[in-house]
């Protein structure tokens, strides 16, 4: 907190470009600490293991409902086996929801404080400009114009977004980047590819016969 009150005293992190480029070095420095956290704390080749079981085991459910189509018997057997695993499988989709939250148990106070202190700082001034300004397009002025600053503040023609719109776009960059680097990429976004996939396999009833 001492080097943040040095860089506003400078009055270098107040205004753009200098409040740009703040905010994509803290961008940065959070998702390096987010990204090593995960490295320490979650077992990610296990995790990777298990995703990959319940993705093949998603993907049986729809074989087996082609096999009630030939062999009604051999599909009794093998709905019930799958049923079986479903319920290990669940238990292990939980655990694994569970060890993604590790990270955040040492990141949630901090990243709170932080954002408080920013929010304070940058209120609703505008610290980038982007080359679209969304507050023209009808149906997307709701959930962009959101992010837009204070339009009295807007520095020329340029369409100017805020310090939370700003954060969100560094941080989006900055974390694929990193999560990737570091092999990461799978057992990030395997929460969304499971529940999505866990949807569909959802959808696809297991047929009465």
């Amino acid at each position: 907190m001492g080097l943040l009150m040095v860089l506003q005293d400078s009055g270098w992190m107040n205004t753009p470009p200098g409040s740009m480029w703040f905010i994509i070095l803290l961008s940065i420095i959070i998702s390096i600490a987010s990204v090593l956290l995960t490295k320490l704390l979650i077992d990610t080749k296990e995790m990777e293991r298990k995703q990959k079981q319940i993705k093949a085991h998603n993907e049986e459910k729809k074989k087996i409902i082609e096999i009630a189509k030939v062999d009604v018997e051999r599909y009794h057997k093998a709905r019930k086996k799958w049923e079986r695993r479903d319920i290990m499988l669940k238990k292990s989709q939980q655990g694994m929801a569970m060890d993604r939250m590790k990270p955040t148990l040492f990141t949630f106070l901090p990243m709170i404080i932080i954002f408080a202190v920013l929010r304070g700082i940058y209120a609703n001034d505008p610290v980038a400009a982007t080359p679209m300004n969304p507050l023209f397009y009808g149906l997307l002025q709701w959930p962009i114009g959101m992010g837009m600053a204070d339009e009295s503040l807007w520095i020329g023609n340029a369409a100017w977004i805020n310090f939370t719109a700003w954060y969100f776009v560094c941080s989006l960059g900055t974390n694929t980047l990193l999560q990737r680097i570091l092999g990461l990429q799978t057992q990030a976004s395997g929460g969304m590819e499971q529940m999505f996939t866990g949807q569909q396999t959802a959808g696809a009833e297991f047929p009465d016969v």
